[in-house]
């Protein structure tokens, strides 16, 4: 066989992933917050981009519309509007009263749980030592309130001895929040118990011996071995439900806190919906024209021109994969709005079910593109704010060949469970009954899989006696 080498000319298409395109599909699936953040720092690395401002804003230019007339003739609006002697407004002497402001409305943000601990531990009656133990074992608590170091190593390194720190502890454990202090759940539970001056013996038994049980909802069992009745550990199981588990969670750090600020904005007029993409808070950006006269003049070199025209061509690209992204997050948001007009008329219950293709079938574009412009974003509607991947859901057959979304599926499963009877609270296969009865087959793993996901316990649990 002879073997040799040779030269072919072959025509192929491939995609390549240039710079440009990466960009477009960076800005597509970023939230208008994080878009902004994303403007901020290209504005800082592409000198040809500017924020614009409106001509007023800038005080060097006159506006355009503005005639010859209005230059000569004008008018002081604001005595005009103060005289209000021919508008029918009665004129309002101002008051010199000065508004007294509180001490309250100077504060920046509110205190963390260390802070409120501390602030507690310095008004309390302890020597120098207490407090600088005290202060010690406040670093060592957990945002839940839980202290998160024994007393043996805080003894052992503050070199001091453990009834001394017993003793710290003690007081910080009667600080609030009630519960704070404690090194697990019985001992937060029996504090605030302590607190709240609760003197059901039953209640401590069961904080003390049968909290696994009670968790499970064991009423039965541990109603034998403790020899009451069922109804008296139900009882007390609620007075310990009225107790806080985690008594620091109230004190987070409110920087935590993120509000969410919609992309896209569904609003009612009249009998239709009307789509606005939520890009007012985005800065406005256009191209610098200084730098356009590097590319006119020929007194520059060849290094700058190139340098003028990369970044000239970055800043254009930046500026149409913005508006492409607004683009298709308008066709996407309207596709949904036309396959949803029943949930957003009447509620959740009318959601229905909806995947990635059809969408992308119905817009013209890829489930990638539709994919990347429904992430990380929400939607503000007449029926509340909601990511827009909710609208996308599985769902199951109904009666009449028809689809049920599973958060409809759910709604009703909530709905369900609410209008049992407690004495005899229905089991999932009773459930997935009166799903069939509705018309809807859904099997009793699946109502057992939704009922986890709502949060909504087990027949033994939910079961009042």
């Amino acid at each position: 066989m002879r073997m040799g080498y040779g030269l072919n000319i072959e025509q192929t298409q491939k995609l390549i992933m240039t710079p440009e395109l990466r960009q477009a599909i960076t800005v597509l699936q970023l939230s208008s917050l994080e878009l902004g953040m994303y403007i901020e720092e290209q504005l800082q690395e592409n000198p040809m981009l500017e924020v614009h401002e409106d001509d007023l804003e800038r005080g060097g230019q006159n506006d355009p519309l503005e005639d010859d007339s209005s230059k000569t003739e004008q008018v002081d609006w604001e005595e005009y509007f103060h005289d209000g002697s021919d508008l029918g407004v009665p004129r309002v002497e101002k008051r010199s009263e000065v508004t007294e402001v509180g001490y309250e409305n100077f504060l920046t943000q509110a205190p963390t749980l260390t802070e409120h601990l501390m602030m507690q531990l310095s008004l309390s009656p302890c020597d120098e030592l207490s407090k600088a133990i005290g202060e010690y074992l406040i670093g060592n608590i957990d945002p839940n309130g839980y202290l998160q170091v024994s007393i043996k190593e805080a003894s052992e390194y503050l070199k001091v001895s453990q009834n001394l720190a017993e003793n710290v502890l003690a007081v910080i454990q009667s600080f609030e929040p009630p519960g704070v202090g404690a090194r697990n759940l019985q001992e937060c539970l029996l504090i605030q118990v302590q607190y709240l001056g609760i003197k059901n013996r039953l209640v401590i038994e069961l904080i003390e011996k049968h909290l696994k049980d009670l968790a499970k909802g064991k009423l039965n069992q541990m109603a034998q071995q403790l020899g009451v009745s069922v109804t008296d550990v139900q009882e007390a199981a609620d007075i310990i439900k009225t107790l806080d588990p985690k008594p620091g969670r109230n004190f987070t750090n409110p920087n935590d806190v993120r509000y969410i600020s919609p992309d896209v904005v569904v609003e009612r007029v009249g009998g239709e919906y009307v789509i606005l993409v939520n890009d007012a808070s985005l800065p406005r950006i256009t191209i610098n024209s200084t730098y356009r006269t590097v590319l006119n003049q020929n007194e520059f070199d060849s290094q700058a021109r190139r340098f003028v025209e990369s970044k000239l061509n970055a800043a254009a690209w930046l500026l149409k994969s913005i508006e492409q992204r607004r683009l298709t997050l308008y066709k996407v948001a309207s596709c949904i709005v036309e396959l949803q007009r029943d949930f957003l008329d009447y509620g959740v219950k009318f959601l229905k079910p909806l995947n990635l293709k059809n969408v992308a079938d119905i817009v013209g574009l890829h489930e990638s593109t539709v994919s990347r412009a429904t992430s990380n974003k929400y939607i503000q509607t007449p029926q509340g704010v909601y990511e827009m991947k909710f609208f996308f859901s599985t769902g199951l057959s109904s009666a009449g060949g028809k689809m049920t979304s599973a958060e409809s599926i759910k709604r009703m499963l909530r709905e369900i469970i609410a209008s049992e009877d407690v004495k005899k609270p229905l089991n999932d296969q009773k459930v997935s009954d009166m799903f069939a009865e509705r018309g809807i087959k859904i099997s009793r793993r699946t109502v057992a899989k939704y009922r986890d996901e709502l949060g909504i316990p087990s027949l033994r649990q939910r079961k009042r006696y």
